[in-house]
């Protein structure tokens, strides 16, 4: 597949050599005058500028080379950083032909083990970054970070990126196992809202509940296979680079947690930041955090270990006993941890249907999950992957 053809090349600016041969910038290979590499790439970079699913409109200027400028000038880690920037789509003749685009051009990705950072545009471009997954003929687990949950009913009065989550959720075939949405607020959602999520047992977790303790976010984030991330999740403060603004929402320390999070999850294999307009960012704030968090999912990425042999010398196996359970429920839950000391307390948690015990999944999970089970209380996690396994 030609994927050159769907891009613009790079300002001449953003591909010269770096001046800071530690720099991002000196590692990374651009679109210029010939097109990268992305096969042989870890990681590909993919500026948007399609607006036509926003009330606002599109910006006056392009926000993922904003993004690009302050990502350039980062210190590169310690480890070795395979990253190509394939330049900024061009949008189709209509929204829904820059869906379709995106979709080929992830699923291309995809299928060379090449992870796409979407920077830019609509949070309902995430669509098209989900449509791709559909060719892999399996189920899937997403995450969403968000102010609120985008679940209008799509009609022709009603802007994409309110809806776009609804059309995910909806879209036939339905190839999604489960969905986390964190970071809302309430004072945004509509209770009805959350009440379907909690009837689709699907997980939500405020944006006060996460700013206590974000790692209550990893395990939703280690399960997932792609991230969708609209700027709006963060307080203006930290990142005036979205309209309309708020002054309540996730810190910018927060954001760049949970793309380390995302970054270390070896079954995460894209990432869409989305919302991104620099005529609200003077002073470079929105971009300097967006920088942050590639950098940081970048950095998590490097750092990945598969996390398989559970049952095996790799793992320690806790095993529950439930005594006294009404039926239905299982005599005992099966936990297991990784012996590494670099996995950050990871958990995972053994789920057998109840219904079809040949249906099994292993989930991740928190140390509280165990903690709660080893009381004799089914954890909430355990509950929503039962009933998603029917």
């Amino acid at each position: 597949m030609n994927l050159a053809l769907y891009f613009d090349p790079l300002p001449e600016a953003l591909t010269t050599p770096a001046a800071v041969p530690t720099s991002v910038g000196a590692y990374v290979t651009s679109f210029g005058e010939t097109f990268p590499n992305w096969r042989a790439a870890d990681l590909a970079l993919i500026g948007l500028d399609e607006w036509r699913g926003t009330v606002a409109g599109a910006p006056a200027q392009h926000g993922a080379n904003r993004v690009r400028e302050r990502l350039y000038q980062l210190q590169k880690g310690n480890r070795p950083l395979r990253l190509v920037d394939l330049g900024n789509l061009r949008p189709g003749l209509t929204l829904e032909d820059t869906y379709q685009r995106l979709r080929e051009i992830v699923a291309a990705l995809l299928e060379a083990n090449t992870v796409p950072l979407l920077l830019g545009g609509g949070h309902d471009l995430d669509y098209g970054q989900f449509l791709a997954y559909e060719a892999l003929g399996q189920s899937i687990n997403f995450a969403v970070v968000d102010a609120q949950p985008d679940m209008l009913r799509p009609n022709p009065g009603t802007p994409a990126e309110h809806s776009h989550l609804r059309r995910l959720l909806m879209h036939t075939p339905n190839f999604v196992f489960s969905c986390a949405h964190l970071g809302h607020q309430q004072y945004l959602t509509p209770p009805e809202i959350l009440a379907a999520f909690e009837k689709l047992h699907f997980e939500t977790m405020s944006v006060g509940e996460l700013r206590r303790d974000h790692t209550r976010a990893e395990p939703a984030l280690r399960q997932a296979n792609f991230l969708s991330f609209d700027i709006a999740a963060l307080r203006w403060q930290d990142a005036p680079g979205y309209y309309p603004a708020s002054p309540f929402g996730l810190g910018n320390e927060d954001a760049a947690q949970l793309c380390w999070y995302a970054g270390h999850n070896e079954q995460l294999t894209s990432l869409g930041l989305y919302g991104y307009r620099p005529d609200h960012d003077p002073h470079g704030l929105a971009a300097a955090t967006l920088a942050t968090m590639l950098w940081y999912f970048m950095e998590g990425y490097y750092h990945r270990r598969p996390e398989t042999g559970f049952g095996t010398y790799r793992f320690l196996t806790y095993t529950l006993v439930l005594p006294g359970k009404a039926h239905g429920e299982p005599s005992e839950l099966v936990f297991y941890k990784s012996r590494r000391l670099d996995t950050d307390n990871k958990w995972w948690m053994e789920v057998e249907s109840m219904a079809d015990h040949s249906l099994k999944r292993i989930v991740p999970c928190t140390h509280q999950d165990y903690l709660q089970a080893a009381q004799g209380d089914l954890p909430q996690r355990w509950v929503r992957t039962q009933a998603l396994l029917g």
